[in-house]
Order: structure tokens, then C-alpha cells, then sequence
């Protein structure tokens, strides 16, 4: 990253993260934790449908297909959809801590045009922990896992209860979150970065 700000380095006294003993298997898909994510859910028609999975150590990969929804400049990816995916795959990091955590800050370098059609391979890690603070980076590549780096960014994700999703939300949104019957969806609802 070129001009990291002060915020986004971890403290001398954080520690290196750990995987929780819970947290999804390598190679395992996350899936959406909410049907209406614009980054993850498959509610959303012009969403990033984001397919996010479960890396070694305490990382993920995760690959988008920039349609033409999510143009900028003609035949561009838009580069607030780019940091929106960038975003997304940090905010998956949290289910390997088995964390409740939301984006506290995140700085985005755009290295190179990302045209439509493009998928986008996105790779990210969480790189230390310090109290409720998650500091973390993530690449996205185009062409392949390997290819030449289009975004990329550094993140600080802070652990928050879910009533802070309750507190906040609109109370409509939150009552239907709240009273879906698959008792599985209506706990992933609240549990990352949404």
C-alpha cells in the first residue's frame, strides 16, 4: 500500500491471529450471511454476488464477475464496486475468528483499470489482532489467482455485539431478519460485516 495511514498499523502489543476451532474448513464456501448484502447476497439483482471461501490460516479467497451493473467509466468497473469487494472479502475474515466485527476503516489503492466482464480474484488475511481491533489486507487480481493486481487494500474491522446491528438498522429490516423461521439464516444475519 502506498501512504498507509498511522490507523491502519497494528499496535507493538497486538497479537497474530488465530483461526477459531468453529471457523470453516479450507477450501469450504462461506455463502451469504444475509439474502440483501449487496456484497454477498443473492436478494440482490445488482449485487457483487461475491462467492467467498474459507483459505488457510486465517485468510480467504473470493472471485466477483464486474458486470455491467457495476460500470463506472464506459466499460470500467466502478471503483467504489471495487472497494465494495474489497470490503466484502475482508468483512468474510470475520468468520474465521467467529468474530461479530464491522469496517472501522479501509484504504483502497486502485492500481489498474478493471474492464466489464472481468472476474476479479481476491485474496485477503487478517495480519494481527488487538483487543476488539482486526487489522487486515486483501489483493484483487485479474485473469487468475496469479494475475497482475488491479486493487488492493489494508482494513480495520472492530468487534461489536449484535446489538449494534439492532440499535441501528431500520426496525423493518431487523424484525424480518429476526423472525425468518430458518433459525440458521436468521443467526448469519448478524453475524459479519454487513
Amino acid at each position: 500500500m502506498s501512504g498507509t495511514s498511522a490507523a491502519l498499523t497494528p499496535p507493538a502489543d497486538a497479537i497474530t491471529p488465530v483461526r477459531h476451532p468453529d471457523a470453516p474448513a479450507p477450501g469450504e464456501l462461506i455463502g451469504a450471511h444475509y439474502e440483501h448484502c449487496f456484497g454477498c447476497g443473492e436478494g440482490q439483482a445488482h449485487g457483487l454476488h461475491l462467492a467467498t471461501r474459507a483459505g488457510e490460516g486465517v485468510g480467504v479467497t473470493a472471485e466477483f464477475t464486474v458486470r455491467e451493473a457495476h460500470q463506472g467509466a464506459p466499460g470500467l468497473a466502478h471503483g467504489g464496486v471495487l472497494a465494495t469487494a474489497l470490503d466484502e472479502t475482508l468483512g468474510s475474515l470475520n468468520w474465521l475468528l467467529r468474530v461479530i466485527a464491522v469496517t472501522g476503516r479501509l484504504e483502497t489503492d486502485f492500481v489498474r483499470p478493471v474492464p466489464l466482464g472481468t472476474v476479479l480474484f481476491l485474496d485477503a488475511e487478517v495480519t494481527a489482532v488487538s483487543g476488539r481491533k482486526i487489522y487486515s489486507r486483501a489483493t484483487g487480481r485479474i485473469g487468475g489467482p496469479d494475475g497482475p493486481v488491479a486493487v488492493r487494500a489494508e482494513a480495520l474491522f472492530i468487534e461489536v455485539k449484535v446489538d449494534h446491528f439492532i440499535e441501528n438498522g431500520r426496525p423493518e429490516e431487523i424484525r424480518a431478519a429476526m423472525d425468518d423461521p430458518d433459525q440458521s439464516r436468521r443467526a448469519r444475519a448478524f453475524e459479519v460485516n454487513p
